[in-house]
């Protein structure tokens, strides 16, 4: 079998970053996609395996250019993890919903939704003529349940994908490709840090697990869904989130 390909987005940093690494350990081809310094964080990752593009998931024609890149450059791609995605924050907190201006929420679902669909229906054509494919797309336990520190706009966005995984996993089934969702809880990363530290402190104490998960404990569950021993799994949602959310 040739070497599976896959296209991570928002992989310059944290969780993508953190995905990007874990698939190239497994041998994969990973082209790295994000707004800015994906070349830079391919070169760090391994440079014989990883390539880095610059793109905009939220622009269709950015989209566009970057699947048929990948695809007159391998020949093919089989795996897409949609991880890009944005979570405003004002003095280190959330925008209430009265206080949200249009063009952030616009923004925030232009980037975390509109540009998981781009992604996606780029990508199923490729899929489809190869009869095999993977989709993980990256929701939230905002999504899942109540947040007191994410935006609203965030909270639909990651709900949103949590409904759309579902719809295109029923209508892909058929044709070898699997749909299913990561929805990480709290996690060490740039984005976490963007609230008060004394915040993330009282979030861990309520967390069963009582700290808050790696971007390689969610890469690992995104590892695991785009490999052969996820096969039969399709439409499925994988919490991660130290038991802070149980379904």
């Amino acid at each position: 079998m040739s070497m599976r390909v896959a296209v991570v987005t928002g992989a310059a940093r944290g969780i993508g970053l953190a995905v990007a690494q874990r698939l190239a350990s497994v041998g994969m081809k990973v082209v790295m996609a994000d707004l800015r310094d994906a070349a830079q964080a391919a070169s760090m990752v391994n440079r014989d395996l990883c390539a880095g593009v610059d793109a905009d998931v939220s622009d269709e024609a950015s989209v566009q250019q970057l699947v048929a890149g990948v695809v007159a450059r391998y020949g093919r791609l089989d795996v897409l993890v949609n991880n890009a995605g944005i979570s405003p924050k004002h003095g280190g907190r959330k925008a209430r919903v009265e206080d949200t201006a249009l063009p952030e929420w616009q923004s925030v679902l232009d980037i975390n939704l509109t540009g998981t669909f781009l992604m996606c229906r780029a990508a199923l054509p490729h899929m489809r003529a190869a009869g095999w494919g993977r989709i993980v797309n990256l929701s939230s336990q905002a999504g899942r349940s109540r947040s007191a520190v994410t935006g609203a706009h965030y909270a639909a966005s990651k709900a949103g994908i949590l409904g759309f995984s579902r719809i295109l996993a029923e209508e892909v089934g058929g044709d070898g490709i699997t749909v299913n969702c990561v929805a990480p809880g709290r996690i060490a990363t740039a984005m976490a840090a963007a609230v008060p530290e004394t915040v993330n402190q009282e979030i861990a104490a309520r967390i069963p697990l009582a700290r808050l998960g790696t971007a390689a404990e969610v890469a690992d569950a995104v590892s695991f869904l785009v490999s052969e021993q996820a096969a039969y799994l399709t439409g499925v949602t994988l919490d991660v989130n130290g038991g802070y959310f149980m379904a």
